[in-house]
């Protein structure tokens, strides 16, 4: 079977939509879902499955079972392999992995979207656009950005879920 990673939305954050991960792993073996792993308590899941749809399975199981709206992304194997591999940031990788963050998205968004972003970025970060995911360095920190006020970054992250790439790298590696 596949291996496939589960990127929970939003949950553990200042205290809303509060899952455990023994409880998550549960509901995953509960799904057929094999060997469920997870990894830190911001959502990431890891599982052998043969599912057409992992993430709307699991965000169906988290709303009937914990009664949760929570969105799920997900991504098989060699997705994650293809994300590591198309970093455009390897030497802020080896430098200074903290402060570079993959965005992963449901689905691609429009290129003039994402144009827009980054002609209307002010500070020092840079956005890079690989598809169904958005390569992020925050060079200054993440704490202190501002690019949040970007015009259009809303719309065009917020369907999508932040890993730092330390974070990316130990789930490839599961």
């Amino acid at each position: 079977m596949p291996k496939c990673v589960l990127f929970l939305r939003g949950i553990n954050v200042g205290g809303n939509n509060l899952i455990k991960m023994a409880e998550l792993r549960d509901i995953a073996a509960g799904l057929g879902w094999q060997n469920p792993r997870t990894y830190l308590q911001s959502g990431n899941l890891v599982v052998e499955l043969d599912s057409n749809n992992p993430a709307k399975d699991l965000e169906h199981a988290l709303q009937q079972i914990l009664n949760l709206d929570v969105a799920v992304i997900s991504r098989v194997g060699e997705e994650l392999a293809s994300v590591v591999s198309a970093n455009p940031f390897t030497n802020e990788a080896k430098s200074d992995p903290s402060h570079l963050v993959v965005i992963f998205l449901p689905q691609v968004p429009p290129s003039a979207l994402v144009e827009r972003v980054q002609s209307a970025m002010t500070g020092p970060e840079r956005l890079v656009d690989g598809g169904r995911e958005l390569y992020v360095y925050y060079p200054a920190g993440i704490g202190d950005s501002k690019i949040g006020k970007t015009p259009g970054w809303k719309e065009l992250t917020s369907s999508g879920t932040a890993r730092n790439w330390n974070t990316v790298l130990k789930l490839a590696s599961i």
